[in-house]
């Protein structure tokens, strides 16, 4: 899968979703975080100036008067008394409070421009990473007491840069958890739509396990219900129609027997064509319902024999097939139904052409069997619409009821392969068979170990220019180069 099929997938975009999710939240929690940090250093740092601020007043307050003048101009670590240059920019309420609860007194402080605060600074970056103000209390005599003090700002302390090995360690977890999530929620929708394509070719496909969240249980379990409906309604159509045909055939026998006694011999006639008419829709109504209920196993087969074994009967009846090109390439196949899918296609070419040419041609693993004939081929707005029962282009044309596409592309679909026609360029139709080319590799075995049915002796061939082989298939003898393991 390409990395741009996978984001389109329901896996992809929940692997990205929360990949995107957690980067994004873990980046939203670090910035939280930092401001965090940032607000419980301002506290710390308000909390340090005002202890500093009450101890100096307290200082004060316990010195003799002789003293404190002295100790007001000499200052404290941190305090100093103003030297009238400082400029406010507001009330620090929170510096204010702090310091009035610790004093049991009055207490306000103003935020102060760093410069004009500390003008004796040792360098511009001081001022920038220094927070001043101005103080203003009174002591216990009822003397005011004006002081700077100042302290680094907070905001300075910048959080250390993560460790990489912890990053790195994170982010694999992350991604290794957000991949597994997503496996897990679309495996059983990867399954289910698995089953879904499985179903349109077989309806007899093994039901889907029910596995994953309560909700995708629920869809597999409505799926399997589907399933099993959908082949009941069609084992019922197909029963129905087995039992009208079967249950037609006495009595079109009788009247046969009666139509004979018809003195006029036109009337007779007209009335005889009629009824083989009817007979032939009934034998293609029991063929199409044998189509569906085919219980024949898939074997390996030589493709080529199976296609001369064909066009062999077809010749003797004096018909203009050719075999053209072949493959040499065996197939995994249920041989009788594969043999009536070619029956079915090379007489409906007879029937409009006049002709069939067949050529085998393989592509990679595939198979594609060509059937070409001379006839005036099908208009292309009319080419799906050959295949649905009983689908007749031609009235004028007779010995058919318009099943033998049907029939045709059915037994294609039974031996896992598919059945498309288009208009040649030459004129004509032409018919292509693909199906999928069996290698010893896949089953395991030597192509030249397979059981070989060999004839008694090399007869003539009824076909001029092409050559006998020694495997051939032979409809009910089953004389046909299979393998002796068997798939069901």
């Amino acid at each position: 899968m390409s990395p741009k099929q996978y984001v389109r997938s329901l896996g992809g975009q929940v692997f990205l979703v929360l990949l995107i999710g957690v980067a994004l939240s873990a980046c939203l929690a670090l910035g939280l975080a930092n401001i965090r940090r940032l607000a419980d250093l301002d506290r710390i740092h308000i909390d340090r100036v005002a202890e500093r601020v009450m101890d100096y007043v307290i200082l004060l307050d316990r010195a003799p008067a002789h003293v404190r003048e002295e100790i007001r101009l000499k200052g404290f670590p941190g305090l100093h008394p103003p030297r009238g240059t400082e400029v406010t920019t507001g009330v620090d309420s929170a510096l204010s409070t702090e310091t009035s609860e610790r004093l049991g007194r009055p207490v306000r402080a103003f935020n102060a421009n760093p410069p004009s605060c500390l003008p004796y600074a040792p360098s511009r970056l001081f001022h920038t990473n220094t927070k001043c103000w101005m103080v203003y209390t009174t002591l216990k005599d009822g003397s005011t007491l004006k002081l700077a003090t100042f302290s680094p700002r907070p905001d300075t302390f910048a959080m250390s840069p993560p460790d990489a090995v912890f990053l790195s360690i994170l982010g694999v977890g992350v991604i290794v958890l957000t991949f597994f999530v997503s496996r897990m929620v679309s495996a059983p929708l990867q399954q289910l739509s698995t089953a879904a394509r499985v179903l349109a070719e077989d309806l007899d496909s093994p039901p889907v396990t029910e596995q994953g969240p309560t909700e995708v249980r629920q869809a597999i379990r409505a799926f399997n219900t589907m399933q099993e409906r959908l082949r009941d309604n069609v084992e019922e159509k197909t029963r129905i129609l087995a039992s009208i045909t079967h249950d037609l055939q006495t009595p079109m026998t009788r009247l046969r027997l009666r139509l004979e006694k018809v003195t006029d011999s036109a009337l007779r006639s007209r009335l005889i064509d009629d009824l083989r008419s009817m007979q032939r829709l009934v034998r293609q109504g029991l063929e199409y319902h044998r189509g569906s209920e085919v219980e024949e196993p898939m074997v390996v087969l030589r493709l080529d024999s199976l296609l001369e074994s064909v066009i062999d009967d077809a010749s003797e009846g004096g018909a203009d097939v050719k075999f053209i090109e072949r493959a040499n390439c065996d197939v995994e196949a249920r041989p009788e139904a594969l043999r009536r899918c070619f029956s079915n296609l090379i007489d409906n070419a007879l029937k409009y052409g006049g002709q069939a040419e067949v050529y085998v041609r393989q592509e990679d693993d595939r198979v594609h069997v060509h059937i070409r004939d001379r006839g005036p081929g099908i208009p292309d707005d009319k080419i799906e619409a050959v295949f649905q029962p009983f689908c007749r282009l031609d009235e004028n044309v007779s010995g058919g009821v318009g099943l033998g596409l049907t029939i045709a592309r059915n037994m294609a679909q039974l031996n896992n392969g598919d059945l498309q026609i288009s208009n040649g360029a030459g004129g004509g139709l032409d018919v292509v068979v693909t199906l999928k080319r069996s290698t010893p590799s896949d089953l395991g075995i030597v192509t030249s170990s397979m059981p070989v049915h060999k004839e008694p002796a090399a007869q003539p061939s009824r076909q001029a220019g092409r050559p006998k082989t020694s495997a051939a298939y032979r409809g009910p003898k089953l004389s046909v180069v299979v393998n002796a393991i068997q798939r069901p």
